[in-house]
């Protein structure tokens, strides 16, 4: 017979019990790692055009990395205030954002703005999902994501109309950059 007392059983969390903590997580999380790439792709397409004749495609780059530098500030924030830590892909995406900025800038003019309209389209999409799920939870992070859209949606009708769609094999790039930006969209909602 034995003489200790029964082990005590911890209790399951209540269904939704944390989850509006959790998700919210997610989403400074995913966001932060978006904007975090949008500025490392900016970076490496302005780097890349900025010894050339097209140095003012490097400064047109730069002040779109500008843009997205000001997102990401606000994110890491955001973080910061609701003790959110980020994607330990933070790494990863930082060399794989670059890359594809100096990749996509390297192919030419034409191939960076590809880059740029399909990053923005998928980015557009992610923050108006969020935007409708936050929208009477949470009024004032949907304002904020509001503009923030908006923001990318500029960049993306500027690659649109500097011909991103005339890229050399575009639709194939297109589709490469958008599954690879819905691939770390779900792997840094959850790592």
């Amino acid at each position: 017979m034995s003489t200790s007392s029964p082990s005590v059983r911890p209790v399951p969390p209540r269904p939704g019990y944390g989850a509006s903590r959790r998700r919210l997580e997610e989403i400074l999380r995913v966001d932060h790692a978006g904007e975090l790439a949008a500025v490392q792709i900016y970076k490496g397409q302005s780097m890349v055009f900025s010894d050339t004749p097209k140095r003012d495609l490097s400064r047109q780059f730069s002040q779109m990395q500008g843009e997205e530098q000001v997102h990401l500030d606000a994110f890491e924030g955001l973080m910061r205030d609701n003790r959110v830590r980020p994607t330990a892909m933070t790494p990863i995406w930082r060399l794989a954002a670059l890359g594809l900025g100096v990749g996509t800038a390297l192919l030419g003019e034409k191939a960076a703005h590809a880059c740029t309209e399909a990053v923005e389209s998928v980015i557009g999409d992610h923050y108006n999902e969020q935007i409708d799920e936050l929208s009477t939870s949470d009024p004032d992070l949907a304002a904020r994501l509001r503009q923030f859209r908006d923001d990318e949606l500029g960049h993306h009708d500027r690659a649109v109309d500097q011909g991103a769609r005339e890229a050399p094999g575009y639709p194939l790039l297109s589709a490469l950059i958008k599954t690879g930006c819905r691939v770390a969209i779900k792997i840094s909602e959850k790592i």
